[in-house]
């Protein structure tokens, strides 16, 4: 099975240096994302989750021309946090997968994987936030709904994730206790 070769490769040290790497950029970009992004009601959360058009109009007005082009930006640097957050997880899950034996640590090889699928589902819904922002047609259409739904998805992966994680690290603790 190719996700075997996950427990050689990258080598232990470069798999150190990945979850690094991740963990740097993702304080980084989550600093930066703070000082760029409005703040709530009308915030970048707001917008993903904003499922109708009346929403992300109402949204719209309350930011302004400026205040959709700040969103704009930010939007632009997630496909930098995208970047960060996946290295981070994945790297985290597979240090912890590779300690672990038998169907767990299968199971743990499998979610290294769902880093990958929730920055697709990223990418798909900042894609539909940023077309809204360039054309208002968008507005009128599924954009809306599918930003909002990818944006669901992508959570619950990232949740899924660190709660397997939680899980892997008690594991394993537990297993060195022994």
């Amino acid at each position: 099975m190719f996700l075997e070769k996950l427990l050689e490769v990258p080598k232990k040290k470069a798999l150190q240096i990945i979850a690094l790497i991740g963990l740097v950029g993702f304080v980084v970009m989550t600093i930066l994302g703070s000082m760029i992004n409005p703040s709530p009601p009308n915030g970048i959360l707001d917008y993903e989750f904003a499922l109708t058009s009346s929403r992300v109009l109402a949204i719209f007005n309350a930011l302004g021309a400026a205040g959709k082009q700040q969103v704009a930006f930010g939007i632009y640097m997630d496909f930098i946090y995208i970047v960060a957050y996946g290295a981070l997880i994945f790297g985290c899950l597979l240090i912890a997968a590779r300690k672990l034996e038998g169907k767990f640590q299968k199971f743990g090889l499998y979610m290294t994987l769902m880093p990958i699928i929730a920055g697709i589902c990223d990418v798909i819904e900042n894609v539909n936030l940023l077309l809204m922002i360039a054309d208002a047609t968008f507005v009128a259409s599924v954009s809306p709904l599918v930003a909002a739904l990818y944006a669901t998805i992508k959570f619950s992966i990232i949740i899924a994730c660190i709660l397997f994680f939680i899980v892997e690290t008690i594991v394993i603790a537990i297993k060195r206790n022994k």
